[in-house]
């Protein structure tokens, strides 16, 4: 899995190398955030329903024709999907502020997706508006610290910018 750490081992090995002091420095501010990019992930952990119901609502609002007979959400079973999806792509959020890289979200959720959601018909931009509701309505100090709201709208800013 990808993280700053394994990066950077990564790419002084192949440049056959020791990993320099700008490597170094990298790896290092890397460790000073661990403390706020796992209490994200401990904070979303803790209340991930609500998240992803809360997300999953906002984006059945902004596109309420997704319900319409032959779009994304025209049955329950549907609609769970993408409440499922949304679920998936925090799960990987989660997993990308414990690393403390986006190892998870490259591997496992960015990889192809447009591709996947033009074939299936899914609009990505409802995504996209789910994940920018979870980033715009983040409270800090209320749901945690700002230097952990920072990482984890970090990590949400750069899905967004993936799916879009």
């Amino acid at each position: 899995m990808k993280s700053v750490l394994t990066t950077t081992i990564s790419a002084a090995d192949a440049a056959g190398r020791y990993p320099s002091t700008s490597d170094l420095q990298s790896v290092q501010g890397n460790i000073q955030r661990a403390a706020a990019r796992l209490e994200a992930a401990e904070k979303l952990g803790g209340n991930y329903e609500a998240v992803v119901k809360e997300a999953g609502d906002a984006c059945f609002t902004k596109y309420s024709y997704l319900k319409n007979p032959g779009e994304a959400g025209e049955n329950q079973e549907k609609i769970n999907k993408c409440y499922r999806d949304i679920d998936h792509y925090m799960r990987l959020i989660n997993y990308s502020l414990v690393v403390g890289g986006t190892g998870p979200l490259d591997e496992w959720g960015i990889a192809g997706a447009k591709e996947v959601y033009r074939t299936l018909n899914l609009p990505s931009a409802a995504y996209v508006a789910s994940f920018t509701f979870t980033r715009d309505r983040l409270c800090t100090p209320r749901d945690m610290s700002a230097q952990a709201g920072v990482e984890f709208c970090s990590a949400l800013d750069y899905l967004i910018n993936s799916l879009t």
